[in-house]
């Protein structure tokens, strides 16, 4: 088992450059920040439909009126997604540009991408036009879209194909002329390309690719599919990589996609069968977070013997239950330990097809809600399904093959640490030394007037809140005056100035290259930990704090 980690992580240089590819980071982080947009719009689906499940039912009026502001919401993601994919990718290719002075305008990509999304996905009836693939149906057309609006503004800004004014000009009427040919050249390829299509296919290509994507959809949807999907995530999570940066990016759009078909089949009274969702990767496959870890943190919590173990089960179990697990993952560790291999990997799989057998065999309806990920993984499957019977009874399956995939590793890894800490070897010794050496705990002198800024960077914003809260603790007790936040990695692109210092959570570690060239041009330092030193840190924060300032005063 060794060997299989060791030649695992030879490859992980491949699959960080795969993390990496901005194509795929572009649909993450679009994603991420219309995430307000699902929760909000999904807020008014619970408030209109669930009373329903107890004989309580609005009048037409009110359900119409709530209905309106998801269809102008969620009812127009596809739209949203077009833009902020779109303005993702142009960010990126602008750290790219070499030339300073040549750089996209990612507010005008923004808005090119929008239009070049009405031409191909609008349907004029009546006078007007239908809003059939405006939501879900049209993501694929939405990213389609985004990539070649990019790639059109950067073929302009990089050849110079643009209208360039006197010096004299205001930089803002400059602006405008200078992005002039790009969106003319976008709108007009769009445009063409519509009329082409709808005159071949005799169908608009919206609904053609929709089409041709849907037995991709169906077999994603299968035991084989999600078992890839799912074991991927976490194959990819052991090895010291976010795995849902990599996998999610590919499934997004059916996740939306299923949901919105569940709930469409569940208010028409229907069975709910769509299996892959938002709701099965948060709150069933990666239960307490990805490698399914809600079950080895409750295992450490109680059952541990060694020291170790025990105050990982307590120092994570807040998080974990909230679904966020590095705590655990680092700490325990589970990452790139070879005695876990085996379960972080297969749990996720057989609780994941547990769920496709209750919707396919016992007839339990899918998730028809998106609920945020931090919401607890048993609640957030009762609530995601609508208070399915049957979900109260998977909840708790799920916890007991956990627990059975998981407990003789975890009683070979326990009992391993309990004659470990019995006799401790002078190697681990000097372990502890170089783990204190690598956090700097140094006391840094700071001086009353200074003052600091400080934002960790996560996949998400959650493990990096843990981070940056250690960090306010710790300089409030030390009275320093610094500040910090915690955000999602790509939320920084615009306010990187703002800073002082930038710290990347572990598993964004691989992105540090790409962010000190972001941060050289502001004279902004950019660190990054271990796994074992962040999670150190998140329960030190004078520590924390200490390896903040220390980062900060270090000299290049």
């Amino acid at each position: 088992m060794n060997n299989l980690v060791v030649r695992i992580e030879k490859c992980k240089p491949f699959f960080e450059k795969m993390s990496n590819n901005s194509y795929l980071r572009a649909i993450r982080d679009g994603f991420i920040s219309l995430i307000p947009v699902i929760l909000f719009s999904s807020l008014f689906l619970l408030i209109a439909f669930v009373p329903n499940i107890f004989g309580f039912f609005w009048s037409d009026k009110v359900t119409g009126t709530l209905m309106k502001a998801y269809n102008f919401s969620m009812g127009i993601f596809a739209v949203l997604m077009s833009a902020t994919v779109s303005k993702s990718l142009v960010e990126n290719f602008n750290t790219k540009i070499k030339d300073k002075m040549k750089k996209i305008n990612p507010v005008s990509a923004m808005v090119a991408a929008i239009i070049a999304f009405f031409l191909l996905s609008a349907e004029e009836i009546n006078g007007g036009i239908a809003m059939t693939f405006f939501g879900s149906k049209g993501l694929i057309t939405s990213f389609i879209v985004a990539f070649i609006v990019a790639n059109i503004y950067r073929f302009c800004v990089v050849n110079n194909i643009t209208i360039k004014m006197p010096k004299e000009v205001p930089g803002n009427i400059a602006q405008t002329f200078a992005d002039l040919i790009p969106i003319a050249i976008s709108i007009v390829v769009f445009w063409f390309f519509d009329f082409a299509f709808r005159e071949v296919a005799r169908m608009g290509f919206s609904n053609w690719i929709l089409e041709i994507f849907k037995p991709l959809f169906q077999a994603a949807d299968g035991y084989l599919g999600i078992s890839i999907i799912f074991g991927a995530m976490a194959f990819f999570w052991f090895i010291g990589i976010h795995g849902p940066s990599i996998v999610e990016p590919a499934v997004s759009a059916v996740y939306i996609a299923n949901v919105e078909a569940n709930f469409m089949m569940f208010q028409a009274g229907e069975h709910a069968t769509n299996v892959l969702s938002q709701g099965s990767q948060y709150f069933v496959a990666t239960l307490g977070g990805t490698g399914a870890t809600l079950v080895p943190m409750l295992m450490c919590f109680f059952f541990a013997k060694s020291m170790q173990l025990k105050a990982i089960g307590k120092a994570s179990s807040i998080p974990v239950m909230f679904g966020i697990n590095e705590p655990i993952l680092f700490g325990m560790p589970l990452v790139l330990n070879p005695v876990f291999f085996i379960p972080f990997i297969l749990a996720p799989i057989a609780n994941v097809c547990l769920l496709r057998f209750f919707i396919q065999n016992l007839q339990m309806n899918g998730f028809i809600y998106n609920l945020p990920w931090t919401t607890p993984g048993p609640v957030g499957l009762v609530l995601g399904t609508g208070f399915a019977p049957l979900a109260f009874f998977l909840a708790v399956l799920l916890l007991v093959v956990d627990f059975v995939i998981y407990y003789p590793f975890f009683k070979t890894y326990d009992n391993s640490l309990v004659e470990r800490e019995a006799d401790q070897t002078t190697e681990e010794v000097e372990a502890v030394k170089v783990l204190a050496e690598e956090v700097k705990m140094v006391n840094v002198d700071v001086t009353s007037d200074e003052k600091y800024s400080v934002l960790v960077l996560c996949a998400n914003g959650a493990t990096s809140g843990m981070l940056a809260n250690a960090i306010a603790k710790g300089a409030k007790e030390r009275s320093v005056n610094i500040e910090s936040t915690a955000m999602a990695y790509g939320q920084h692109k615009e306010i990187i100035s703002d800073f002082d210092l930038i710290i990347l959570a572990p598993q964004m570690s691989s992105m540090l290259e790409e962010l000190e060239e972001d941060t050289a041009r502001y004279n902004v330092k950019a660190a990054s930990t271990s796994g074992a030193v962040y999670v150190k840190l998140t329960r030190d924060p004078v520590g924390a704090l200490e390896f903040a300032l220390g980062k900060i005063k270090e000299v290049s």
